[in-house]
């Protein structure tokens, strides 16, 4: 009667006998009940999926039920960060040209405007070219802290204003920087592999020279120095991440290897953040 009431009792529980083998001494197995004590799952209500042939709607809405979960229409992945992408080269390679074309064909970008204590050459404009400023002027820049990075280069002060760079990054825009190699390995030290440095080559050293003697803006004796520094700056490329050749009449082509480079970066996994 007391084992016909405990196994009533467990059958009412949330016990569940497992056989037991449990050997006599003589031998013989025997089969004894043990309970084990199992926390009880309620198993959800199963419901079958629609075929193929049923409508969009009632096929979505069934599996969101199937899988006790709605769909979420936010985007998988966060939009890119903005980048802060570091151009660079030699005197005469055509840095200039290269950032005006990408300004003609890209958008979402603002072309960061360096400042200068150099004097205009023809056709530059204030303000879009560079900020032409007086030594004195870049001198107090320099004190009040005003710029990411500054240079002598060949007698002038160049430097790059930090209140643009934050401005426009915060409006989701990536930032070109046009600096000498002298600028991109201070900006390498400051900024690290936050930052995207392109370097800018000719086709050739004969090709350079060529194209500094056709700006007709150097004397000789300037012109020496520019291209001996050249030969030295082009030495440094192993410290930039990327290297496009801008050869005289392929303006097009050096242009849209920077676009692939800025599109490549844009989709990494892990992408560069720079804080300035």
């Amino acid at each position: 009667m007391l084992f016909r009431r405990l196994f009533a009792s467990i059958a009412r529980s949330d016990l569940q006998i497992t056989p037991r083998l449990v050997f006599h001494p003589n031998h013989i197995p025997l089969i004894s009940p043990t309970p084990i004590f199992r926390s009880y799952t309620r198993r959800r209500h199963y419901v079958p999926l629609p075929p193929m042939t049923a409508n969009k709607a009632e096929i979505y809405r069934a599996i969101e039920s199937a899988l006790n979960s709605p769909f979420n229409s936010d985007p998988l992945i966060a939009p890119p960060s903005p980048l802060i992408i570091v151009i660079s080269g030699p005197s005469g390679v055509g840095k200039d040209a290269v950032i005006k074309r990408l300004r003609e064909v890209r958008e979402g970008i603002h072309f960061v405007v360096t400042a200068t204590s150099r004097d205009k050459r023809p056709g530059e404009v204030d303000g879009k070219d560079y900020f032409f400023v007086t030594k004195e002027r870049f001198l107090e820049m320099i004190e009040r802290d005003e710029l990411l990075e500054y240079a002598l280069v060949y007698g002038d002060y160049k430097g790059v204003p930090k209140q643009q760079i934050r401005e426009f990054t915060s409006k989701g825009l990536d930032i070109v920087l046009r600096v000498d190699v002298q600028g991109a390995s201070t900006l390498r030290t400051i900024l690290g592999d936050s930052a995207i440095f392109i370097f800018l080559a000719p086709e050739s050293e004969s090709a350079l020279v060529n194209r500094l003697i056709d700006r007709k803006t150097e004397t000789t004796e300037t012109l020496l120095v520019r291209v001996a520094t050249a030969r030295e700056e082009v030495k440094l490329i192993k410290n930039f991440d990327y290297v496009v050749v801008n050869a005289d009449g392929k303006l097009e082509g050096a242009v849209k290897l920077v676009e692939s480079i800025i599109d490549g970066e844009k989709a990494r996994v892990r992408q560069r953040r720079a804080v300035i």
